[in-house]
């Protein structure tokens, strides 16, 4: 356990970033699910709804630097191919 004060606030500091990168991971994992099974699903009209939230959620966590940029973009890149194939 750290002694000096800095070090404790970082201890705590470090510990509720991690929960919120947790909490954002959780629900861009969510987001990509429902377009996954809505392609599945064959239902368009779902999977491109999905899709606009799924990516709104990627570029939040990206933004707020929880994934990287590349990574947001290469999953938005990849759901958008799988709805335009339907």
């Amino acid at each position: 356990m750290a002694n000096i004060k800095s070090a404790k606030k970082r201890i705590l500091v470090a510990k509720r970033n991690a929960e919120r990168n947790k909490n954002v991971k959780s629900r861009v994992k969510t987001y990509v699910k429902k377009v996954e099974n809505a392609v599945e699903a064959n239902d368009k009209d779902a999977a491109s709804a999905a899709l606009k939230d799924a990516s709104v959620e990627l570029a939040k966590a990206a933004q707020k630097g929880v994934i990287h940029k590349n990574t947001a973009s290469r999953k938005t890149s990849r759901l958008t191919k799988a709805v335009a194939s339907m």
